[in-house]
């Protein structure tokens, strides 16, 4: 199991730490979960490379490293052990922490719990991430798509029909996610300011959705700058149904 060297307690921290993805101190913690992160339990993760120990003022503050991200990420795949008597205070607070992060992620990307939960082969369309791909990382095969000459085509069509070529050729299977990152280079001489235009029309579409990376640290440069802000947020990824 991913997680052999940790307690359960330290499973359970690790966890919440990753469901609130930010920092935290000893008093935060316990004014909303009503717990604390004991010293050998801090100095073992921190050992482990799992979170990152600072300081703000008298108190340590922990946040989840990017092998942290790894290792839950790692537990989510594989499965988390079975807990034994985890204290009902401790095991409330990952559960509350879990549910807090889910709707931050719902509010983001508009994606319902049927769909979140939901197995693969019951959901009309399915949303699966590609797997195995670098979000940075360009297919070696892709070449640019020119646009149609066809000037009886409204310029906006022409972009959308770039964009869903695009998808088409990078996506590894039906209801894949791309990055933008890869998708972008593929649209030939597309105007940018054009392609952001046309990608906030297509966000409003049934079978179109733009979301950011959810793990924020993992970003480059290059995904930053792929990157299109709708509303006041940058969306990473598209999808597009089949």
């Amino acid at each position: 199991m991913p997680d052999a060297s940790l307690s359960q307690r330290e499973t359970a921290i690790l966890l919440l730490l990753m469901a609130e993805a930010r920092e935290f101190t000893n008093p935060e913690l316990r004014e909303q979960f009503g717990f604390e992160i004991g010293k050998k339990e801090r100095e073992h993760l921190q050992q482990l490379k799992l979170i990152e120990v600072g300081r703000k003022g008298q108190a340590f503050t922990c946040t989840l490293s990017d092998d942290g991200w790894h290792r839950a990420a790692a537990m989510f795949r594989e499965g988390i052990p079975k807990a034994g008597r985890l204290a009902p205070r401790l095991l409330e607070a990952v559960v509350r922490a879990m549910a807090s992060g889910l709707q931050r992620h719902m509010d983001r990307s508009g994606a319902p719990l049927a769909e979140i939960f939901g197995r693969e082969e019951d959901l009309a369309p399915a949303v699966t991430e590609s797997r195995g791909v670098e979000p940075s990382a360009a297919p070696a095969a892709a070449e640019p798509i020119t646009q149609s000459p066809d000037a009886n085509v409204p310029p906006d069509e022409n972009v959308e029909t770039l964009i869903r070529k695009a998808y088409a050729q990078l996506a590894d299977k039906p209801n894949a996610w791309v990055s933008l990152t890869r998708l972008r280079p593929l649209l030939g001489d597309a105007p940018r300011n054009e392609v952001d235009t046309v990608l906030r029309h297509m966000i409003g579409l049934p079978d179109v959705r733009l979301v950011p990376w959810e793990n924020q640290k993992t970003l480059t440069q290059a995904d930053q700058e792929a990157a299109v802000v709708i509303g006041d947020q940058p969306k990473h990824r598209i999808w597009i149904g089949a």
